[in-house]
Parts: structure tokens; sequence; C-alpha cells
């Protein structure tokens, strides 16, 4: 299976998409909608950003061939911000001065940065951040996640080594060394205590070089057998060949960003075999009535759901799931932020088994999508099902 990154085709899409495309995008006019794309295309995670972003593009392209929203085009400013945090603000910015009726955000520091902005703006915000902060409406009214978070993620992984262990283990936790990494680790550790789980945990920050033998020297000094990974797929991918090479026995738990065919492509099938992805979002082998608009799509423009990838799905869907919301409001009247936070709030979004299984669904008290996840095994150089429909 091969990952095309596509930077430039994305961006090229993004401007065909919102050329002479007028401003103007109020609830009784018939001119388009303007939603803003922040991306990462060249930075830290542009080796699963591209593929999603392009995710997103590939739906609005198709949404737009299909009519658009109720007759009405969307217009996406879609720009990277090369995972650069202060980037991010200045796009934000200029997407609310061009009229965006909503957002799609990236990284969880630059979506927390935001926070404060988001609220006083009234900006419904779907970031490819799951963490766990942004789901209470009480204090972040405008965000939406639309899988489980990543200490969701962490849960179900700890549970699963618990129960795989049978008995007592040793975890590493490897993470990027940045507020997505860190997001999941205090739920982590406090989760390993209320559940009374036989799990001596230690979390490591992982290094930018690409160089994970000596991380993995200590790890394997303290006994740890098992290795949960919160970061993206190639320094996972690392982690997985110098484990290999260096003959250690031990088993890495991919939490969504890493678990995926990019890892098993990099590290290599041999490398990656009998390692564990939390994936809450559905694989492209997988036969989910929900792929199937996604495959036709890239079909009418040579390409398979195994050439893009997992993270084109992803991209595809929360973009899906942010339309529903902005449908749901054009038809009551309304594009004000209020109107398209309370339309996601309404009832659940159908991802025909894309998404956590099946639905998204948000409420007033409780912005988390979705918390069930699927568990795979990478076997012969696939994802394979060990169990799905898994929470905490």
């Amino acid at each position: 299976m091969k990952i095309r990154s596509a930077a430039a085709a994305s961006l090229a899409l993004a401007l065909a998409l919102s050329a002479c495309a007028p401003s103007d995008d109020a609830a009784d006019d018939d001119g388009p909608i303007t939603v803003g794309l922040i991306a990462d295309l060249s930075g830290a995670t542009a080796d699963v950003g591209t593929p999603y972003h392009n995710g997103m593009l590939g739906y609005i392209d198709w949404l737009n061939d299909q009519g658009g929203i109720d007759g009405r085009q969307i217009r996406a400013l879609a720009e990277d911000y090369a995972y650069i945090p202060d980037n991010a603000v200045t796009l934000y910015d200029r997407f609310i001065r061009e009229g965006a009726v909503a957002i799609q955000g990236w990284g969880t520091g630059d979506t927390n940065i935001l926070a404060e902005r988001i609220n006083d703006d009234e900006i419904p915000f779907m970031s490819a951040s799951y963490d766990e902060t942004l789901v209470d409406p009480s204090t972040r009214p405008y965000n939406f996640v639309v899988a489980p978070t990543y200490s969701d993620q962490m849960r179900v992984a700890l549970n699963w080594i618990a129960e795989d262990a049978g008995g007592e283990a040793g975890v590493a936790v490897f993470h990027h060394d940045s507020a997505f990494g860190q997001a999941p680790l205090a739920d982590g550790a406090a989760w390993v205590e209320e559940q009374g789980l036989d799990l001596s945990l230690t979390n490591f920050p992982m290094p930018g070089d690409g160089n994970m033998v000596g991380l993995l020297r200590r790890a394997h000094n303290q006994n740890k057998t098992y290795v949960v990974i919160q970061n993206v797929s190639t320094p996972a991918a690392n982690v997985a060949r110098d484990l290999a090479d260096q003959g250690l026995d031990m088993t890495i738990v991919c939490l969504n960003w890493c678990g995926d065919e990019i890892f098993i492509d990099t590290a290599g099938p041999a490398a990656a075999e009998g390692h564990v992805f939390v994936q809450p979002f559905t694989p492209p082998q997988a036969d989910v009535p929900g792929l199937a608009d996604v495959a036709e799509y890239l079909d009418g423009r040579g390409q398979t759901l195994e050439d893009v990838g997992l993270h084109y799905a992803q991209g595809w869907y929360t973009m899906h799931v942010m339309a529903e919301g902005i449908r749901r409001a054009l038809d009551g009247g309304s594009l004000s932020g209020e109107a398209i936070k309370e339309a996601l709030e309404s009832a659940p979004i159908e991802t025909g088994g894309v998404v956590g299984g099946g639905t998204v669904s948000f409420s007033p008290d409780s912005h988390r999508g979705s918390s069930g996840t699927g568990i795979y095994r990478v076997e012969n150089g696939e994802m394979t099902v060990v169990e799905l429909g898994v929470t905490p």
C-alpha cells in the first residue's frame, strides 16, 4: 500500500474550489458557503496531515459536484501552517475576515491557543486534535471532537495491555514532545490507578532525530514490554524498525495517528508484524458502506482507497460531519455559529461505519462525538481486526 503525499495537489484543488468565489455567504443568499481549513502539509506531522487534508478537499469537491448544500457550493480556504502555532493564529484571523462560518483546524497546541478566540467569535471548530479538554461545552462550546479522545484511546490501550499481559506488565509511553503528545499522559496514569491495573507506566518524550535506539534501551532496562505511542506514523515506524534491529521483545500499541498503513509501509512489514493499533477510523480494506462514496470519487480520478489511505477517509468524514451541521443550520434559516453549534448538537450524524463504528453524536452536554474504537493487529502487512466498537 502506498500513501501519495500530495501537498501541491491539495493546495491546487483548494484554489480551484475557492476560485472566483464571493465572500458574501449569509444564510439568505445563494452564494458559496465559506469554510477554513488549517493543514499541516510540510511540518512535523505532514505524513498524516497531507492525506487527512486531501480527504477534506476531496469531500468538498464531491459535495460540490452533488450540488453542494441546498444548492450552494462550499468555498474552501485551505492553507498549510507547517505545524507552527503562530501561523495557525494568522490563518484563523484571515479566515474569519473572509467570512468563514466554520473552521477545520489541526494540532492540539494551536487549537488550545485559539480557544478563547473560538469562544469569543462563536465559530464552530473541528480540529484533528482529540484532546479531552475540547469535549466539555461548558468551557469549549464551539469545539467539536468527532472521534474518541486521546485519553479514551489511551484507556482502551491500557485495558488491552492489562488483558494481553495477563498480569503485571511494564508500559513505556513514547510521545511527541508537544501538547499533542502530552495530552493523554495524566489521564492514562489516573486510569491505571482508578482501575487497579497491574501496570507500571513511564512516559518518554521522543527525540526529533529519528533514532529511537537509546529510548528503547532505556525502556527495556526498566523492564517495559509494551510501548504505547502517541505520535504520528513516521517516528512510530522508526521505533518499530529500531526495535526489530535490536531484537527486543516489546509490543507497540499505536494510538490513532500512527495506527495506519504509513506505519506499516515505512517500518516494513517484517518490523511492523504483530504490533497493535487503537484506531477509531475504519481502514480502507474494510467493507463498510461509508467508504463506497469515497471509493467511487477516487475511482473517477484514477485512485483507490488503498492509494490514499486511512487518514484520507478520516478527513473526508470529519468534513462530512461539519457539512451536515451547516446543512441543518441552513435548513433552519441561519448560518450563525450558534445555529451551526445547535445543529451539530441536535441529532446523530451517520458515517456508514467509518468513525467509531457508526454515528457521530454531540449534545449540549458533551462534544465527544464518539467513544468506540477498533483494535487491530498487523498481520502479513495488513491491519487485521482484533476487536471493534471497544470503549473504555
